[in-house]
């Protein structure tokens, strides 16, 4: 006696199904984050370091363009999860403004100055800093949108351990 149901139809209607599943969840997930245009400007990284040291965490800067997808995907759906759900302590740099910034050493610079002296070429990029102003972690430089999560979570944990040994 022949199968009820073709061999090939379980394995499509699973697929659809799966597809509408994560379809539905993506929505939700949607639906409830922020419109988050900007994170967080940096305006004094010696505070803001500082601060984040003090909760054992390094101080996440997304150095970004204006006008910029990629920047725009890091800071809505990265980023700015994280920072919302008070899990990051992170601020933001626009690598072609002039507007005034504080260095971790006190001194006083440009946004885009800054960003040139951390050898920023690439937007967005996300520096890990410690309390010092020193790289925590390796940069992530452009957006490598599979893997992007796994990447920014590898390089916090490297970051956190490294502010954790400095304490």
């Amino acid at each position: 006696m022949p199968p009820l149901i073709p061999t090939r139809r379980p394995s499509v209607r699973l697929a659809a199904a799966a597809l509408l599943a994560l379809a539905t969840l993506a929505g939700r997930a949607g639906a409830g984050t922020p419109h988050l245009p900007h994170l967080p400007r940096a305006t004094d990284l010696a505070a803001h370091a500082a601060d984040a040291a003090r909760r054992g965490e390094p101080l996440v800067v997304l150095v970004s363009l204006p006008d910029c997808g990629y920047c725009d995907t890091v800071r809505k759906s990265y980023l700015g999860p994280q920072a919302a759900a008070g899990e990051i302590a992170v601020r933001e740099v626009d690598m072609t403004a002039d507007t005034p910034l504080r260095d971790t050493d006190g001194t006083m610079t440009t946004a885009r100055a800054w960003a040139r002296a951390h050898q920023v070429r690439v937007a967005p990029t996300v520096l890990f800093l410690d309390r010092d102003g020193r790289q925590a972690a390796g940069p992530l430089r452009g957006l490598q949108p599979d893997f992007y999560g796994a990447y920014l979570e590898q390089a916090l944990g490297q970051a956190r351990a490294a502010v954790a040994t400095a304490r």
